[in-house]
């Protein structure tokens, strides 16, 4: 009686261990079906694509160091920016500034991903060139910031003080479509000859022409309708602004685009 006993006890232990080794399997085998995913998700920040260098774009940062950028009139970069986890960080904005590409550039698309801090405000400049004591004195601003608790009232994706999105049929209230504070957000800017296009998260907010009738009656009728030299070059530096708050940005890279006009 004994020895049934304990061969009935045998056999539910080698059951059990039979159980145990074939879910142990199946979840290690879901463990590596991730990580390759993971793992290409994670490569594929800061890179190019082979058919996007058959297009023409070109890497901005290189998600390692600050080659090809530095503080506005001033050589190498201040120690509010920092290179961390691949992304291009402002963390102190008291000791950042702005930064500008160390090349210049005329028509081109450019695409990034932006990553904001709580009432944090930022911006991409274009056409910047050293006339201006500030970026901002040449070169048009694609604002960024925190939509729901920045000060200042001109959000996300407008062209500062000049441009802004229509009214979204679905809210009653000026099209929004970014992402809560802490999530990457992703930029899309055209600027060519026969028209400016602004987008975020794959939504078109608006198109502009540069140096049309409309465009000049807006500057005039606005701050920069002050300074002489805003919007006037057709090629300058592309500029990130540093002194509004914590702001992170990845995957910065640029087209050129032919003159048709």
């Amino acid at each position: 009686m004994a020895q049934f006993v304990l061969g009935e006890g045998c056999q539910k232990l080698a059951f059990l261990h039979t159980i145990f080794m074939k879910i142990s399997r199946l979840m290690m085998l879901a463990l590596l079906l991730t990580l390759p995913v993971a793992a290409v998700a994670e490569s594929s920040i800061n890179t190019l694509t082979d058919a996007e260098k058959t297009a023409g774009w070109q890497l901005l940062f290189d998600g390692q160091s600050f080659s090809g950028w530095h503080n506005f009139k001033k050589d190498g970069v201040r120690p509010g920016w920092q290179v961390k986890d691949g992304t291009l960080v402002c963390v102190n904005p008291h000791n950042a500034g702005d930064i500008v590409t160390s090349n210049k550039f005329d028509w081109f698309e450019l695409q990034l991903d932006y990553n904001i801090s709580e009432a944090g405000n930022s911006g991409i400049m274009y056409h910047v060139t050293d006339a201006g004591g500030a970026v901002w004195a040449t070169g048009p601003e694609f604002q960024l910031e925190d939509n729901e608790k920045a000060v200042d009232k001109i959000r996300c994706g407008w062209l500062y003080a000049l441009y802004q999105p229509p009214i979204d049929d679905k809210t009653g209230k000026i099209l929004d479509a970014t992402k809560p504070v802490g999530q990457w957000n992703h930029v899309r800017l055209v600027v060519s000859p026969e028209k400016c296009v602004h987008e975020i998260n794959g939504v078109k907010y608006f198109e502009y022409v540069l140096h049309s009738d409309d465009f000049n009656t807006r500057v005039a009728a606005s701050k920069f309708g002050r300074m002489p030299n805003f919007a006037k070059s057709d090629s300058g530096y592309i500029a990130l602004q540093g002194d509004h708050g914590s702001v992170a940005f990845r995957n910065i890279k640029i087209r050129p685009l032919p003159a048709t006009k």
